[in-house]
C-alpha cells in the first residue's frame, strides 16, 4: 500500500512537470521587469496570473481622439516612442512602422501605437501633420500625445523603456529609445527589438506570426 502512493505521487509529480513545460521554440517569452530576461510562464504554474501588464492609459492621437487600454484589448501591437521634431532614430522608427503597417494593414488583429515624448511640443495638430507625412492609416496606427510625466511613467514603468533610467533614476530625463516592444492580446510584453535595425524588424515580423497563433 505504501508502495502504491508513492509510486502514485510520483506519477502525479511527473504529470504536473510535463504540464509546466512549454516549448520555446512554439512559444514566445514574457518580459517582467527592465531587465529584459525572458520568461517562458507555462499557463498552469501560479506564475501565470502575476504576469507584468501595460498599466491602464488614456493619451489622445492624431486626430484628437481618445485612446486607452480598451483599444487594444485583444489585440496584438507594437509600441514605440518618438517626437515629430527628431532628426536622428526617429525618422527611421517611422519608416520601419510604416513598412509594418503595410505588412499588416489588413489585418484587423494587428496595430501600432506611437507615443510622443515631447509632448509639450507635439500638440493634435503636429501629430496630424506628422501622420499624414508618415502615411499613418487611421485606426491601425495611433500616434499619440499627453502629458509629459503620464507618458514617461509608462514609458518607465510599463514597457521599461528608458534604459539609463534604472541608472540614473532622474525622472527629468529625457527619453529616447530606439526600441519596439510587441505586446500581446492580454497587455503583456513578448518582445523588444531595434527598430533601426532591418534584422530586428525581420524578427518581430516572425514573432507575431508565432504570437498570432496563440490561443490564451
Amino acid at each position: 500500500m505504501k508502495l502504491t502512493s508513492i509510486l502514485l505521487f510520483a506519477i502525479i509529480c511527473i504529470s504536473c512537470k510535463k504540464e509546466a513545460i512549454v516549448d520555446k521554440t512554439k512559444t514566445l517569452p514574457f518580459y517582467n521587469s527592465e531587465a529584459f530576461t525572458p520568461e517562458w510562464i507555462a499557463e498552469s504554474t501560479a506564475a501565470y496570473s502575476e504576469i507584468h501588464t501595460i498599466a491602464p492609459f488614456e493619451f489622445t492621437n492624431q486626430n484628437g481622439q481618445k485612446i486607452t487600454n480598451q483599444n487594444f484589448k485583444g489585440k496584438i501591437y507594437i509600441a514605440d516612442f518618438f517626437f515629430t521634431t527628431c532628426p536622428s532614430i526617429c525618422p527611421v522608427l517611422a519608416k520601419n512602422m510604416g513598412v509594418l503597417q503595410e505588412i499588416y494593414k489588413e489585418d484587423t488583429n494587428i496595430l501600432l501605437l506611437s507615443h510622443s515624448v515631447m509632448p509639450w511640443v507635439d500638440s493634435v495638430e503636429k501629430i496630424k501633420e506628422y501622420a499624414l507625412e508618415q502615411k499613418a492609416i487611421d485606426g491601425k496606427w495611433h500616434l499619440v500625445t499627453g502629458k509629459r510625466e503620464v507618458i514617461y511613467k509608462i514609458a518607465r514603468g510599463s514597457y521599461f523603456a528608458d534604459e539609463d533610467f534604472k541608472k540614473t533614476k532622474d525622472e527629468s530625463e529625457f527619453i529616447h529609445t530606439e526600441n519596439f516592444v510587441l505586446v500581446d492580446k492580454k497587455g503583456r510584453i513578448r518582445g523588444v527589438y531595434n527598430g533601426t535595425l532591418a534584422l530586428d524588424v525581420r524578427r518581430l515580423k516572425r514573432h507575431i506570426e508565432i504570437l498570432k497563433l496563440e490561443k490564451s
